[in-house]
């Protein structure tokens, strides 16, 4: 059957109110793993410095003649390195007329913004953390940035074929990009023997998403199945069980997708010299300015401690 004739349905009329929902959503990502993992201490200088140590070699002879005249030994120096501290910040500029009018999800479009561009700040951050980035001095025309974490990987290093080359000195340049292969378990399994070798006892495996399926489908790392009652398959690992350890095996999605990276975490820190702070522009005209700032660099206590496999494939 047909409409009525002369209905006055909604098609027709005018002045309806927009079914607008007061909800806001958004599915981009903000977990920053890296970062929210690490220390957080305070750096006092653009560049800042720390000082790493190494204990001597294990010796197999040291047994001494009762009433011996004491020998001594040379003391090793320790080594001094440093990072520079990177500017990172967003910027809301919002006009008056916005602030005024009747808005869908918020009240406060400044609040609002500033909230939103918070959460893209320390994406922006993680980012620079985890990066192939090699420090720049920076000048008045030209901004600092800081090493990131693969400029500082070099001992414990799994690398590919052809042109991969390891930073020359750890975090002072980076790191050349090789050959592209398949990640395995061997390497995974001789990269965390390499790092415990070295004196570091790792607790993290950090890579991209495609790895992180291939890594789940390694056979020595957890078990596949839950409870039978549960009624539930299980098919990812969570926690890598190996010779020296578990390790718990996290996704970032803002570390390069090409490396996989074995993690003491205690052995990195966020340094910051200027934390997280909300700036109030000057008012040049009708809008409200605002800018989120912060001023960091990061900390590798000692490289030793982590590794890294590079050149993987990612897809």
């Amino acid at each position: 059957m047909g409409q009525v004739t002369n209905t006055y349905s909604a098609f027709d009329a005018i002045g309806l109110r927009e079914d607008l929902s007061d909800v806001i959503y958004s599915i981009s990502p903000t977990d920053t793993p890296f970062m929210s993992g690490i220390s957080k201490e305070k750096a006092s200088a653009v560049l800042h410095e720390w000082q790493t140590d190494t204990l001597a070699a294990a010796a197999a002879d040291n047994y001494q003649i009762e009433g011996d005249e004491i020998a001594f030994t040379a003391p090793t120096a320790t080594v001094r390195l440093g990072n520079r501290a990177q500017i990172s910040r967003k910027a809301v500029l919002v006009s008056g007329t916005l602030e005024a009018v009747s808005k869908a999800g918020r009240n406060n479009e400044l609040a609002y913004q500033i909230s939103k561009s918070s959460k893209e700040l320390k994406r922006d951050m993680e980012t620079s953390l985890t990066a192939n980035q090699a420090p720049v001095v920076g000048n008045d025309s030209t901004p600092r940035r800081l090493a990131g974490l693969e400029s500082w990987i070099k001992t414990n290093s799994d690398k590919g074929a052809g042109s991969g080359a390891d930073p020359g000195t750890s975090g002072t340049n980076a790191r050349t990009d090789g050959t592209q292969r398949a990640f395995t378990e061997s390497q995974l399994r001789n990269t965390i023997k390499k790092v415990w070798d070295e004196g570091g006892d790792p607790s993290m495996v950090m890579l991209g998403s495609f790895n992180k399926q291939v890594l789940s489908s390694f056979t020595g790392g957890a078990t596949k199945f839950d409870p039978a009652e549960n009624k539930r398959l299980v098919n990812a690992v969570d926690v890598y069980e190996s010779d020296f350890g578990a390790l718990t095996v996290v996704a970032n999605r803002f570390s390069r997708s090409r490396s996989a990276y074995v993690l003491s975490p205690d052995m990195f820190a966020t340094a910051f010299l200027r934390d997280f702070k909300l700036v109030d522009l000057a008012k040049t005209g009708d809008a409200d300015k605002q800018a989120l700032i912060t001023e960091y660099t990061l900390v590798s206590k000692n490289e030793k401690a982590s590794g890294g496999i590079f050149d993987l494939t990612t897809a």
